[in-house]
């Protein structure tokens, strides 16, 4: 069956978008279009910064609201759009080392005199913000030096959109999977024309017309595959594999978002800053991004793809039953996941109970 020309349009926006984010991923420069306007923009984390700020007189960066907010630059917007990305301006002669100190906060604490720097205006308030979250899809930080161009790729601001549309997930494989937790179970995967990014869910037990207990499980490779101390997303994955176990049948949904979406390399920037006394959410927003950016859209869509219509839901995140709610899932009930702290994650656990809601 062919497209409509609204899916056949949103399949082109995803694709624009898709290239825009592989070239940012190798350091190419991207043009980003809204309002008839072209903002050309070079990656700071992967870009070839020495020739970019060669022999330049001045040079113009983009970064994030909270990293101009850490920089104590006013964002005279902020009242009306919080999230609304700071342009700033440099005097030249500018190296690289003090272009990466500037849009990097891991390295405050080595590089605590910055400046000067002055704010401007945005010249493209709509693509700079697209740029922000196409920074964040690649998972690089949220940081651009705005230059003449050409661009390599031009993608359109509202391009962004289609690249996050939950809608275009499909179920491409199946199979019998075998677990620890019960040998009786399958695994499902999952896949979207609109990101390269796959997700599985894994049924486990016998399917009946019961109501099965779900696990949305975001990717965890710390807590998950290394055991790390300092999350509970392991023994979380567990406990609820042993749970469904129990159940008469379960559907655990493993998402691909590490570090609550925003990537492994800036969950580990987060780490770090949290290894210099700030907490989860505050490394999060000191980094540029969301205290959430997970999208649980993608889970419904995996559970309208399974014929899955409600569900039993294991989790001490009020806002993961909210996503779900909110997508057309019916949560008839909220199971808690009680996990028992060490002293390298109880400051973790706190954070999350006292900041983000989280409850048992």
């Amino acid at each position: 069956m062919n497209d409509s020309p609204q899916d056949e349009a949103k399949k082109v926006a995803a694709r624009r978008a898709a290239r825009a984010i592989d070239a940012l991923r190798r350091g190419w420069l991207i043009g980003v279009k809204a309002n008839g306007e072209i903002l050309n923009l070079l990656p700071v984390e992967t870009g070839d910064l020495d020739s970019s700020l060669a022999d330049k007189d001045q040079v113009s960066l983009l970064i994030s609201a909270s990293r101009a907010d850490t920089l104590k630059l006013l964002n005279q917007l902020a009242a009306a759009d919080p999230l609304l990305p700071v342009q700033i301006t440099l005097d030249g002669p500018v190296t690289a080392e003090e272009v990466i100190a500037i849009v990097d906060p891991v390295l405050d604490m080595r590089h605590p005199m910055k400046g000067p720097f002055r704010s401007e205006a945005l010249n493209n308030p709509v693509a700079a913000k697209a740029a922000m979250e196409l920074a964040r899809h690649g998972g690089l930080l949220p940081a651009f030096i705005i230059t003449d161009g050409p661009a390599e790729d031009l993608v359109m601001a509202s391009d962004v959109a289609a690249y996050a549309d939950s809608s275009a997930l499909i179920m491409s494989a199946h199979a019998k999977l075998p677990v620890a937790a019960n040998a009786n179970a399958h695994i499902y995967g999952f896949r979207s024309d609109a990101d390269a990014t796959d997700h599985i869910a894994l049924v486990v037990g016998e399917r009946d017309d019961s109501t099965p207990v779900v696990r949305l499980h975001s990717e965890c490779l710390t807590g998950d595959v290394l055991g790390s101390l300092k999350c509970d997303c392991g023994p979380q994955l567990h406990s609820a594999l042993d749970q469904m176990s129990e159940a008469k049948w379960g559907v655990l949904l493993y998402l691909r978002q590490e570090g609550r979406g925003i990537g492994l390399i800036n969950k580990l920037r987060a780490y770090a800053l949290q290894d210099q006394g700030f907490d989860t959410v505050d490394a999060n927003q000191r980094l540029g991004f969301a205290i959430d950016a997970r999208d649980f859209g993608i889970a419904a869509r995996m559970l309208e793809l399974l014929g899955i219509a409600n569900v039993k839901l294991l989790t001490n995140n009020p806002e993961k039953v909210e996503g779900l709610e909110r997508c057309g899932i019916a949560v008839e009930e909220r199971l808690p996941v009680k996990i028992a702290a060490n002293p390298h994650n109880e400051f973790y656990l706190d954070t999350k109970r006292d900041r983000t809601g989280h409850k048992l």
